[in-house]
């Protein structure tokens, strides 16, 4: 878990709160959404200013901004939530098909936001749609846009959710990191039980497969490679998505839910989790300083923007080697990195017999695989990281 130092300078969230229901309640009807709007968006340029300066200033990593981008959507939402239900479309006598759940799904729902990412919504009612649903999440969606935030949503039952499941492997990824952010807390529990019980059990092995298949057809449309000379730092081999796509496969298996949980189950030895956590960190520091200096939600390493980068993140030209040099020699290290541990999760799975040998990775696999691996990252990789 990320830890969030000084919340309250991202966002105040009781003075938020307020401000909102200061907002709503003010006898002026038809200036109330676009007062409510203005609140809002000054909540949320306050914030994306402090998690700038707190990046381009402070150095904090990439991996503390996307949690505290997170944390800074989720109050946010809260805030939303909260005024919508008490003070636009109260409820005074709600029925048992009057509740709603908002639920975080994707890489927002494992509490990664970069700082131009979709909000990944989902909004949860009991078994049909109501009046009082659709103006809850209109208000709501239609905020968030109005804002020039970009909104991922769905408004689904939790059996329409684990249907869906079913069926489609985005939608079951999707779901395979949801998280409660506000409403009714026993919609969100019998989605979750649904989930394991309808989607989780018995399909490890097919969704393995599938989430192997899925990443060589995302590998194919990069270039099949992660020596690219611009790199995607998201889809492209090495990037963020292929650690995603290991604890993807891992979560579904064994239900695990940081990182480390890896080593506990066997997948990982610690100083492989150690890699795992290093090649995280570098990934995420690179996309959010990415996002911050293009001002946009841009995943590739473009020629006109990796100068710049390297400056900023400190890659100073060295005799025989310029910064920029030294900056991508890195990230092809840690794309090289990713590759490796994709090697030992995969063995591990297939050596728990978790795939089938279409996904063989024994040609590949060195005899001694765990002590070859672990020689290459605390020798040779971390010598030459260190080096740069």
């Amino acid at each position: 878990m990320v830890k969030i130092l000084k919340k309250r300078q991202i966002i105040d969230y009781g003075a938020f709160v307020e401000a909102l229901a200061k907002a709503a309640t003010q006898p002026e009807s038809r200036d109330r959404r676009a007062r409510i709007l203005d609140v809002a968006k000054t909540a949320w340029k306050d914030g994306f200013a402090e998690l700038k300066q707190r990046h381009e200033q402070d150095g904090t990593n990439g991996r503390t901004l996307a949690a505290s981008f997170s944390y800074l959507a989720d109050k946010l939402v809260e805030g939303l939530y909260d005024v919508a239900v008490h003070h636009l479309y109260p409820c005074h006598n709600p029925t048992d098909s009057e509740r709603l759940a908002v639920v975080a799904t994707g890489g927002y729902g494992r509490s990664e936001l970069a700082p131009f990412s979709d909000l990944d919504l989902l909004f949860l009612y009991p078994y049909k749609s109501t009046v009082w649903h659709e103006q809850v999440v209109e208000f709501m969606l239609y905020t968030l846009w109005d804002m020039g935030l970009k909104v991922g949503q769905a408004v689904r039952s939790p059996g329409d959710c684990v249907r869906m499941a079913q069926k489609d492997l985005s939608v079951k990824t999707a779901l395979l990191e949801r998280r409660m952010l506000v409403g009714d807390r026993a919609l969100f529990d019998e989605l979750d039980s649904r989930y394991r019980k309808e989607v989780l059990q018995g399909q490890g092995r097919l969704f393995v497969e599938q989430k192997l298949a899925e990443r060589d057809a995302r590998h194919s449309r990069m270039g099949d490679s992660r020596y690219v000379v611009e790199p995607n730092l998201k889809d492209g081999k090495g990037g963020l998505r292929d650690l995603h796509t290991l604890f993807w496969m891992t979560k579904f298996l064994y239900d695990v839910h940081r990182p480390r949980d890896l080593v506990l189950e066997g997948i990982l030895a610690p100083e492989e989790l150690q890699s795992f956590r290093k090649a995280e960190s570098f990934l995420w520091t690179v996309r959010v300083s990415l996002h911050f200096l293009v001002g946009r939600a841009q995943e590739r390493l473009t020629f006109d923007v990796q100068p710049e980068l390297a400056r900023r993140l400190n890659y100073r030209d060295r005799p025989g080697l310029s910064g920029v040099e030294r900056f991508m020699k890195h990230y092809f290290l840690v794309a090289k990195q990713v590759g490796d541990l994709t090697r030992v999760v995969c063995a591990v799975l297939e050596d728990r017999q978790e795939k089938t040998s279409m996904f063989s990775l024994k040609a590949l696999r060195p005899k001694r695989r765990i002590r070859g691996f672990r020689w290459m990252v605390t020798g040779s990789m971390c010598r030459g990281m260190r080096c740069l």
